[in-house]
């Protein structure tokens, strides 16, 4: 496709996302989402949610009551949105996103930004050994294949405060019982972003041009991004240096620990064992001990390099996120989380 130019669109084209709507809006990544969004001032913001539905949106945050079972009320309220940015939980019923793909289409969306928040989604390998690869390049396909809408995907690593606190089969940590598993030995490097990093990446990415204003305009815009993934990260990362920072904002001692090591190839391997006998803690395990191969499937910045400049990301502070995970941990966020 040839190189467009927004001076010579037709007159009343429009270079900017002016209409945003999001689904998962109250969730954990769609609430830092809707949050930076509106920091940026730039997006007028339509929650999507379910009729019935007793999720609190922000102030100037409009809402659009959707029945998933009625595909004319999703194209209906998708009408003059300019992007969809689609988070679901992993309750959401799987044809979900595809709904919203299709009802996108029929609305005329020209962007998307899938459920994706995650590894690298073009590295097939990786896709496939952590099994939702798979159901969601099937839904990026069907965007393209649909044709009236684009996509841009967030490789942004499993979230680090979440991970970080939510119990030993994540990052390894045990905050309760006071001891942390370590993959091999603990220094394989992995890229990780802050769900406030998610939430900026994402409304930063919306707040591009479209289109280059000419022919001499090398600023980033989204018709550069068009059905591809943008890199962004918090941390690049490894096991120890974690533990390192928990030290610090806890307090204690490496003697204060229980440390032990495990071969990340052999722990993921049990992951997929005990999901397939029906146990979701084998889903956790073989997830993350994935991304710690040393094939740098969790680094991509080693592989592809990061976005964060182009998206005008800050550098984060490591401990004031590990805090934020010790204190996730210790009130007892995932107790009922079930994995």
């Amino acid at each position: 496709m040839a190189q467009e130019y927004a001076s010579k669109q037709p007159q009343g084209f429009k270079n900017h996302i002016e209409n945003v709507a999001i689904v998962g809006a109250g969730g954990q990544s769609g609430k830092f989402i809707v949050e930076e969004m509106l920091k940026n001032g730039k997006h007028n913001i339509t929650a999507i949610t379910r009729a019935g539905s007793t999720n609190k949106v922000p102030s100037g945050v409009a809402v659009k009551r959707v029945d998933y079972n009625d595909q004319s009320s999703l194209v209906e309220a998708l009408k003059g949105q300019d992007a969809l940015v689609i988070t679901m939980g992993v309750t959401a019923p799987p044809d979900q996103q595809t709904k919203l793909i299709e009802a996108a289409a029929a609305a005329n969306v020209p962007w998307i930004i899938p459920d994706e928040f995650g590894a690298d989604g073009s590295n097939e390998e990786t896709s496939k050994d952590i099994l939702i690869g798979p159901p969601k390049k099937k839904d990026r396909d069907h965007i393209e294949k649909l044709g009236k809408s684009s996509w841009i995907g967030i490789a942004c690593g499993v979230w680090y405060e979440f991970s970080l606190g939510g119990g030993p089969y994540r990052y390894g940590f045990d905050f309760k019982n006071r001891t942390v598993t370590f993959f091999d030995d603990g220094t394989t490097r992995i890229n990780t972003s802050t769900w406030p990093q998610t939430g900026r990446s994402v409304a930063n990415l919306l707040a591009l041009k479209v289109l280059p204003d000419d022919e001499s305009d090398r600023s980033p815009c989204l018709a550069g991004l068009r059905n591809k993934f943008v890199y962004v990260s918090s941390f690049t990362i490894n096991q120890k240096e974690m533990f390192d920072s928990v030290l610090r904002v806890t307090g204690t001692g490496p003697d204060d620990w229980q440390v032990a090591h495990v071969p990340v190839k052999e722990y993921y391997r049990e992951g997929v064992e005990q999901l397939q006998r029906g146990n979701r803690v084998g889903f956790a395990k073989l997830l993350y001990s994935r991304m710690f191969f040393p094939d740098l499937a969790g680094n991509f910045e080693a592989t592809k390099g990061l976005d964060n400049d182009k998206l005008g990301l800050p550098k984060e502070d490591l401990d004031e996120f590990t805090k934020i995970g010790v204190r996730l941990a210790e009130s007892g966020y995932f107790d009922n989380e079930g994995a």
